[in-house]
């Protein structure tokens, strides 16, 4: 009799464990993805003020205005290939970071839906006669509720693939546009 009390309790101490091993997991990769994206705008800052020393140089050195504006027309290229470059580079970090986040997610959920069923399963057999409706509808709500789960999962990676799309759309009609300015002058 006081075997149902002590698997619910042994299922609810393992879900816990189990739940913070996930969330730890998914710190450690959110802080990994910081990591990247703070390297990654020290990196693009240094070269960036490296350039922008360099181009000023340039830009001062220059004997009258058609060169100057000459030498500003030529830097706008090289400009707009790099916030391109750096654009796709904080896109695949978030990606990556989104992606993993998914997969342990789909993961967790997966694992506690076995968990779930194995224990109504287990305590099913024990239940009195007369519950099996209560068992089966159980079951069934816990099946619309994984449904519901792959639907939304289903979704959500539409939508990052849909954003992830539209900026790299918008960093190459940059790109053009930038081309078209710097191949005018």
């Amino acid at each position: 009799m006081f075997a149902i009390p002590e698997q619910f309790s042994n299922a609810t101490k393992a879900n816990f464990e189990q739940q913070f091993a996930v969330f730890s997991s998914l710190t450690a990769k959110a802080f990994e993805g910081m990591e990247k994206l703070v390297e990654l705008n020290i990196t693009a800052a240094k070269a960036s003020l490296e350039e922008s020393s360099a181009a000023a140089r340039q830009l001062l050195a220059a004997k009258d205005p058609q060169e100057f504006f000459s030498l500003a027309a030529a830097q706008t290229q090289p400009t707009a290939e790099k916030a391109m470059s750096y654009s796709k580079q904080v896109a695949a970090i978030v990606a990556g970071t989104q992606a993993e986040f998914t997969s342990a997610a789909e993961t967790q959920i997966a694992e506690t839906n076995r968990k779930v069923i194995s224990l109504v399963d287990e305590v099913s057999k024990n239940a009195p006669a007369g519950s099996e409706n209560v068992v089966a509808a159980f079951k069934a709500s816990l099946g619309n509720a994984n449904a519901g789960y792959e639907q939304l999962t289903k979704t959500g990676k539409q939508a990052a693939e849909a954003i992830e799309t539209n900026v790299t759309a918008a960093v190459n009609q940059f790109t053009q546009a930038a081309q078209k300015v710097a191949g005018k002058k």
